[in-house]
């Protein structure tokens, strides 16, 4: 054989083992007869647990919607939906290993992460706040300095505040918790003076506790990031038709609905209002329709 030619083959078979490697959700889901979907225990109002049912919330109807278009793209309608847990630690690895075939709920979507994964529509724009004790006199990030800061373990808000540490030369402390409950409970117990986080899910943590009077969500936002369900890497197929679904929600007026639903009405288990306008990247990414990540 040439040297051109064995050159040529070679190449060919690159090129079936990269189109071997590539995932393919639907078809996995359709040999095995389920779908697995992640949620999240504590990011309220986007996937959190309510009381005794199943998780609710703005990304948990994102999500049953997405479903409820691969029963009808597979033909399957008594498809079975098994749902997974995952923490803010865990759900990449998950979704990589073939665990979840899907995660919507308060994840962002930027450039480190889309090595790893592929995301779909932004839904959601946020920035980094902080949560406090009403009576502890912080009102923005400087008062916090050389003072404990709790955070969450695998988001990019505990990256984002220790860089921010470091360049201001603030010093803080920062002290992690395994979900955004226990990075809450951290500045309750007193092991904390604030808690970052997005400013969405600070809203709805304040709004679910036990005495939200005694809660403040104060300081600066440090960056505005958005938020987008996350899938596995090279499917394009599966991408589609998830994108499909949420541009369509956006298209048909569906999405202004559900945020209305989720944001700024009575929500359980409490029947508090986060009283959150959407903001001027959502409402342009509604006609956008981006994926584009933060950096």
């Amino acid at each position: 054989m040439k040297p051109t030619t064995i050159l040529a083959a070679a190449l060919a078979a690159c090129a079936l083992a990269g189109t071997a490697a590539q995932a393919d959700t639907l078809k996995k889901i359709a040999d095995t007869g389920k779908i697995t979907v992640a949620y999240r225990e504590s990011s309220v109002p986007f996937s959190y647990l309510a009381g005794s049912g199943g998780p609710v919330g703005f990304s948990v109807e994102i999500t049953n919607a997405i479903v409820d278009a691969v029963k009808k793209q597979l033909n399957k309608p008594g498809l079975k939906v098994d749902m997974q847990a995952v923490t803010s630690q865990n759900r990449i690895p998950l979704l990589q290993n073939g665990t979840i075939d899907i995660e919507c709920g308060s994840t962002t979507n930027n450039a480190v992460r889309g090595k790893d994964v592929q995301f779909a529509i932004n839904y959601f724009y946020t920035g980094t706040r902080l949560l406090v004790k009403k009576n502890s006199g912080i009102k923005n990030w400087a008062d916090l300095a050389r003072k404990k800061v709790s955070s969450t373990t695998g988001t990019t808000n505990a990256q984002v505040i220790r860089k921010y540490s470091k360049d201001n030369n603030l010093d803080f402390d920062i002290v992690l918790g395994k979900d955004h409950d226990d990075s809450m409970l951290l500045v309750d117990a007193g092991r904390a003076e604030a808690f970052a986080m997005d400013d969405i899910l600070l809203f709805g943590l304040k709004n679910n506790a036990r005495n939200p009077a005694d809660w403040d969500v104060v300081g600066d936002a440090l960056q505005v990031e958005p938020y987008a369900c996350m899938m596995r890497k090279d499917d394009p197929q599966f991408q589609k038709l998830v994108n499909g679904v949420i541009g369509g929600m956006m298209k048909s007026g569906e999405f202004e609905k559900l945020y209305t639903k989720w944001f700024m009405s009575p929500i359980p288990p409490k029947g508090q209002v986060i009283g959150l306008p959407m903001s001027q990247e959502l409402k342009d990414n509604l006609t956008a329709q981006s994926d584009k990540p933060a950096m």
